[in-house]
């Protein structure tokens, strides 16, 4: 693998700290500006709706632009939104800090996995993919712990200046070592958008909201179920959260490696045992130890669906897959405010803690139901060719004969 796909995932690693880690710091910030946790809960929800209307918004301002160019943009947009964030004198300048941070997210991932899957063979693409989602799924293992532990040690705001320090380290790494990519010749907004009416894209879009939905209907109330049902103290849920990240880790590269051979199987097997493993989680949050053990393959099954599914939406928009691509990520945090959403709801409703996990078993087996959906439907197109390629020589040989 280049050593590109390096600077690339330091960026991503960079990202997926700043994501993540302001859960664990709510209750600081909230105290430094004298707001409630639902009112400080806006810096998690401002960045999701950033990072979805940021994907396509930022992708197609820069479908002028080289995508290496582009990419060190975009990680300064990131660099300037930590840095506000973290100097941010009243919640309403950290809350704008949050959503220009958000707005790189989306196109980052979207454009970098593009530029991933070009500096590789088409054999190793995949794997290319995973390893920029590396940097996404190694944040959760150590970035968000250790900037939990800062925040909450010296100060929230020492946190969102390492972030940033980070970005400029992401930043100098692409323009050192990821080659500069000239733009596709004759692509246009309108082959990109063009994408949009291929149903096999939509229909892998529609996997990723519903299968990444799955894993965070669990992962969203993991810290009231395993505190209330498990019976675990509140500082093991941070522990928790790193088993779930070294799932990520591990599904992630297993992903990437398998997605390049049988990607659809891999997506049967995945999406299918990442909805049993939900089911059976209303059973094992009862028990500390597989509690454990089911967290951790929670974030695996639901990681080793991320490359193929992305490489799904690359290779079925091929030509224009950029916009596509980073609207992709846009549907991975439609995903996970959905899903929240509809775990909020059975825990109001008054059916357990342990109820959204069968939220996400539905979204996953879904999720199922789309991946055979669309090989069947990809069976069918292919079909018709197959036909007439073969009446060709039948017809031929039929005029020998006569």
């Amino acid at each position: 693998m280049p050593l590109a796909l390096l600077a690339l995932a330091i960026g991503a690693f960079g990202i997926g700290t700043t994501e993540f880690v302001i859960m664990g710091l709510l209750p600081e910030v909230a105290g430094d500006f004298g707001v409630s946790i639902p009112t400080a809960g806006f810096l998690v929800t401002g960045y999701a709706l950033g990072v979805m209307f940021g994907a396509p918004l930022m992708t197609v301002l820069g479908t002028k632009i080289p995508r290496k160019r582009m990419l060190m943009l975009l990680m300064g947009l990131f660099i300037a939104g930590n840095l506000l964030s973290a100097l941010a004198p009243a919640f309403g300048v950290m809350l704008a800090g949050r959503v220009i941070a958000s707005l790189a997210h989306g196109a980052f991932f979207g454009i970098g996995s593009v530029v991933a899957a070009d500096l590789v063979a088409p054999d190793k693409k995949a794997g290319a993919i995973a390893m920029m989602f590396t940097g996404l799924t190694v944040a959760n293992v150590v970035g968000v712990p250790l900037g939990t532990l800062v925040g909450q040690s010296v100060g929230w705001r020492v946190t969102f200046g390492i972030v940033a320090a980070l970005g400029v380290v992401g930043l100098a790494g692409i323009a050192k070592l990821v080659p500069d990519l000239p733009k596709p010749e004759g692509v246009h907004l309108r082959h990109e958008l063009a994408a949009f009416k291929n149903a096999q894209v939509l229909l892998a879009m529609a996997m990723t909201v519903l299968g990444f939905g799955g894993v965070f209907a669990a992962i969203t109330y993991i810290a009231p179920m395993m505190t209330h049902v498990a019976g675990f103290a509140d500082g093991s849920v941070t522990w928790l959260l790193v088993l779930f990240g070294l799932g990520m880790v591990g599904g992630n590269l297993v992903g990437g490696k398998y997605a390049d051979r049988a990607l659809m199987p891999l997506l049967y097997v995945s999406l299918g045992a990442l909805a049993v493993v939900l089911a059976l989680f209303t059973l094992t949050a009862h028990n500390k130890v597989l509690a454990a053990v089911t967290i951790a393959l929670i974030g695996a099954l639901g990681f080793a669906t991320v490359p193929p599914l992305q490489k799904r939406v690359l290779d079925q928009a091929h030509g224009a897959p950029t916009l596509a691509s980073a609207v992709n990520i846009g549907a991975f945090n439609l995903g996970n405010a959905l899903s929240a959403w509809l775990g909020g709801l059975v825990i109001a409703g008054g059916l357990g803690y342990t109820a959204p996990n069968w939220v996400g078993a539905i979204l996953a087996a879904a999720a199922l139901v789309l991946a055979v959906l669309s090989a069947v439907l990809e069976r069918r197109e292919s079909a018709p060719s197959a036909v007439v390629a073969g009446a060709v020589p039948a017809e031929r040989q039929s005029a020998v004969h006569h």
